[in-house]
């Protein structure tokens, strides 16, 4: 079974040293977009919605983006890659630190899979 990894922070200054890390432990492809939440969307809406209001003052306009980080691993992959994250971002259950969270991948095609074992072109699970 294949897992994909997803992490989203808008620590930026970390991203790098992140992917660093991932390289360390055998991680060699991850993917890395620009992202906004639904807070930082609403921002200039934020007064005008009774519930999101007072959350205006805890976006942090320094970094008006996230990075959300997708990566595709093996089930013997994912844990190794939990604790790069953990280290580089430290303590998740702090503000703007980030999330992760993993969700199954039933099939995958056009991954490099370096299992000598594993089709390299496709793989259903």
């Amino acid at each position: 079974m294949m897992q994909l990894l997803v992490v989203v922070t808008n620590r930026i200054e970390k991203v790098e040293t992140l992917f660093k890390e991932l390289l360390d432990i055998g991680i060699r492809g991850a993917t890395v977009i620009d992202t906004q939440g639904m807070a930082r969307v609403l921002h200039d809406d934020l007064d005008k919605i009774p519930l999101f209001g007072s959350l205006k003052m805890l976006i942090n306009d320094q970094y008006p983006f996230n990075k959300t980080i997708f990566v595709v691993l093996e089930d013997s992959q994912v844990q190794p890659a939990i604790g790069a994250v953990k280290k580089v971002l430290e303590d998740l259950s702090k503000p703007n630190a980030g999330i992760l969270f993993t969700v199954p991948v039933n099939y995958v095609e056009g991954l490099f899979l370096r299992s000598p074992d594993v089709d390299s072109k496709s793989k259903t699970f």
